[in-house]
């Protein structure tokens, strides 16, 4: 087989604990308008039609905006916008309505599509459509009457759960209905996150222009906490918007946001069937978490310190003593893959405590993540009332150095330790006092 060929198969192969992962959950997806309008909308519905086939239970929101805006000037009608609001009025709603309609229509022909040599073919994909969001209007809002324009009183989420368990795809559009009969006009954003919190989506996956939210320096952020979020400040207003909606989302109770591109081929898939994504996520938790280490854990962790063990740079640890020790590691977690651990093993009777094993995978080298956990168990090695700790290394003396460690002698070791010490390594000793 071409090495082509054979690169595709590996990234099949290792899409797999994704695959699992993803099955039955519950994704919502918010389209705007001008992703809607944009050349690789097609390539994104073919995505959503293979998340479907995977078993991945789909809501889809689509904007209009850009479409309303065009229909009421080819109409001669004026916007009128109140703090980032659209006023709907009677004349209004007719073009919004028409908007919306045409795009929901869109999308449902898109889905449909099953013909060969497509990416389509043989998908069998109901779509379900329909009254889901309940709405009553805003009302008057500084004193000007905002009409037909809504909000959200209630997500049908007994229905949209029934048509999610059906197997279909349901699409929503930023449109509400009342009791009385009447149609609202509604923000998109709003219903995003009524709607995954109503039905207690997995993700909720909003797609802008840009991959994700980028930092002062222009640099993709790949992850932040809702915290943080909340503490940016962004020149950019589409990314704003997005970071709000998401941060919003997690603390209604969504676990996780993410936020790509609409104008890149590959970024859903990207995001959802690999190891870094391709944009950016808002976690309500911490994406990468730190736990004490548990058997379960020992193959992770094998994996990760192999190498280092091969080049000479850690002793090898056979997984019998790894498991009498297991309790010692902690571990960073990303995605439930191992990517950082670290050991603390106290002496009590001399008051310290060694840290050992601290390894990063190369692919995540670079992120502080070795001093995040180093910082982690120094605090550990405080709490068990420790006054200091060291570490035998023969090839990072320096980092630990910079880390405020100092280097000793064989004889500042604890007995026990000492009496283990390996000569051929000749490995140097640093000591770092312990701070209340």
């Amino acid at each position: 087989m071409p090495t082509e060929g054979r690169r595709h198969i590996r990234w099949f192969r290792n899409t797999a604990p994704y695959i699992n992962a993803h099955r039955g959950k519950t994704f919502v997806l918010m389209l705007g308008g001008e992703a809607a309008r944009d050349a690789n909308f097609p390539n994104i519905i073919h995505d959503i039609a293979l998340l479907n086939s995977l078993g991945i239970r789909l809501v889809i929101l689509v904007g209009a905006r850009p479409q309303i805006a065009q229909r009421l000037q080819a109409a001669g009608l004026t916007q009128h916008i109140h703090n980032g609001v659209r006023i709907t009025d009677a004349d209004s709603i007719v073009h919004v309505k028409d908007a919306v309609g045409a795009i929901r229509i869109q999308v449902e022909a898109m889905l449909s599509m099953g013909l060969p040599n497509s990416p389509m073919q043989g998908s069998r994909i109901q779509v379900a459509s329909g009254n889901n969001i309940a709405a009553q209007p805003i009302g008057v809002v500084d004193g000007v009457d905002h009409q037909l324009t809504g909000r959200i009183r209630r997500v049908d989420r007994k229905a949209i759960s029934a048509q999610l368990d059906a197997g279909a795809i349901v699409l929503l559009s930023p449109l509400g209905y009342s009791p009385t009969g009447e149609v609202f006009n509604l923000s998109l954003d709003d219903i995003a996150v009524h709607t995954a919190a109503a039905i207690e989506a997995d993700k909720l996956i909003l797609f802008g222009e840009a991959d994700g939210i980028t930092g002062e320096n222009g640099e993709l952020l790949r992850q932040c906490s809702v915290g943080e979020a909340q503490g940016m400040a962004l020149a950019n207003e589409e990314q704003a918007g997005l970071l709000a909606t998401a941060s919003r989302a997690c603390l209604s109770g969504v676990s996780r946001c993410q936020i790509i591109s609409y104008k890149d081929d590959c970024a859903l898939l990207e995001e959802l069937f690999t190891h870094d994504g391709s944009g950016t996520l808002i976690a309500s938790d911490s994406y990468e978490q730190s736990r004490v280490a548990s058997i379960d854990d020992i193959g992770g962790i094998l994996e990760l310190i192999e190498p280092l063990e091969q080049s000479g740079v850690l002793l090898k640890r056979s997984r019998e003593l790894l498991e009498a020790e297991i309790r010692q590691f902690r571990i960073l977690e990303r995605d439930g893959r191992i990517i950082a651990c670290a050991a603390l093993y106290p002496f009590d009777e001399d008051n310290c405590g060694e840290l050992a094993c601290i390894v990063t995978d190369p692919e995540y080298r670079g992120g502080e993540r070795g001093l995040r956990l180093l910082n982690e168990l120094e605090r550990e090695a405080r709490r068990q009332g420790l006054d200091a700790v060291f570490v035998l290394t023969t090839q990072t003396a320096h980092w630990f150095i910079e880390q405020g460690f100092e280097e000793s002698t064989r004889k500042a070791l604890p007995g026990q330790r000492n009496a283990l010490y390996n000569l051929q390594r000749n490995s140097k000793v640093l000591f770092k006092k312990l701070t209340v």
